[in-house]
């Protein structure tokens, strides 16, 4: 059954060219307006570029999970141009969000303000749903970074975004290792594999994750071969196999310097002492493509028992419900995480019949 209707046309909408709410190399997005109803919207503003594939609206056509922004709609625009050089524009209407995770993160770093464990927990925990969701239906995002990450602050729902560099998995077919922004970029894609699978967007989650602590990305490397650098600085160097692991087509006659990893604990420097925590980023942030966490086995990870204990939270002294789709799944994501998703409601039904 499709799940996209094209609800509206270039005539409903009308977009404020002053209310610039993101940019990309790949297009504009613009607060806007449904005429009619007077709904506030997003619209993405894509240029044509026939060299590349855009497979972004045909993706988020297949997209149903409230974790992951709605498509309402999309609609071509021509700019004449002199010489016959005319000029198409995908337009993308979408669900409209107040709030991306990149300004949280920018202006808590600013004024020295840390989000709360329990918000941490929150946002890990729908940020892991949306990509197990994504693997269900063989979709890799490759480029999950907080700008890429939507945020409700009036009950902290969080919507991935942005699938202009999204597409399906196919194992018969090389892809290319230029994807994801260079702080959340994954070791393999670093090391040129053209092999990878779903497992660089849960490098980059973790990335995120650890950022939900600390305010600023965990590696930044002012390239590439620092980007790589700074990892080793933590994880320590990577051993043959690990490599292997990472680009099966590695050359190994540049050797790595042998550097210990690093205590996930004296990293955070006193910012998070959580036990729980450092075991789950321990889980995802690790070379070994094939050895990192999945989505749904994540979201069973003690450091999450908190969201199942109760059913809403405290913030400044008032109580907050949790978003009602936390525990709820859909047809796809049952059908392929069956045993995962049972585990993970007995946890569930357990913890709230015992408090």
């Amino acid at each position: 059954m499709e799940i996209f209707q094209n609800l509206y046309s270039e005539n409903d909408v009308l977009i404020d060219r002053k209310e610039r709410i993101g940019k990309g190399i790949f297009g504009e997005v613009y607060k806007a307006t449904i005429k009619k109803s007077n709904k506030r919207v997003a619209v993405k503003i894509i240029l044509e570029d026939k060299k590349y594939k855009d497979r972004e609206i045909s993706i988020m056509q297949e997209l149903n999970h409230p974790n992951i922004i709605k498509l309402y709609s999309s609609y071509n625009t021509i700019s004449y141009q002199i010489k016959n050089n005319d000029k198409i524009y995908h337009n993308i209407i979408m669900e409209y969000m107040p709030q991306t995770l990149s300004k949280i993160l920018i202006f808590n770093l600013k004024n020295k303000i840390h989000l709360p464990l329990i918000i941490i927990k929150l946002l890990s925990f729908q940020l892991l749903k949306s990509l197990g969701y994504l693997k269900s239906l063989n979709i890799i995002h490759r480029d999950i970074k907080p700008e890429n990450i939507l945020i409700n602050p009036f009950d902290f729902t969080l919507k991935i975004c942005d699938f202009g560099n999204a597409k399906h998995l196919n194992l018969n077919e090389n892809n290319s290792f230029y994807v994801c922004n260079r702080y959340y970029r994954a070791p393999e894609l670093i090391l040129g594999s053209q092999e990878y699978k779903y497992e660089i967007d849960m490098w980059s989650a973790g990335c995120v994750i650890c950022q939900l602590v600390t305010n600023y990305p965990l590696f930044m490397g002012k390239n590439s071969r620092m980007q790589l650098i700074e990892i080793i600085k933590i994880l320590g160097s990577p051993n043959e196999h690990q490599l292997k692991e990472m680009n099966p087509k590695i050359n190994f006659k540049n050797k790595f310097p042998f550097i210990y990893p690093r205590d996930w604990k004296s990293i955070f420097h006193n910012k998070i002492n959580d036990e729980n925590f450092f075991d789950l980023i321990s889980k995802i942030l690790v070379y070994e493509p094939n050895k990192r966490i999945q989505p749904y086995e994540a979201l069973l990870h003690p450091f999450f028992n908190d969201l199942k204990n109760n059913k809403f939270f405290t913030l400044n002294g008032k109580n907050i419900s949790y978003p009602n789709h936390l525990f709820t799944f859909n047809q796809i994501e049952y059908k392929n995480n069956k045993e995962n998703i049972e585990k993970l409601m007995h946890q569930v039904h357990n913890s709230i019949n015992i408090n």
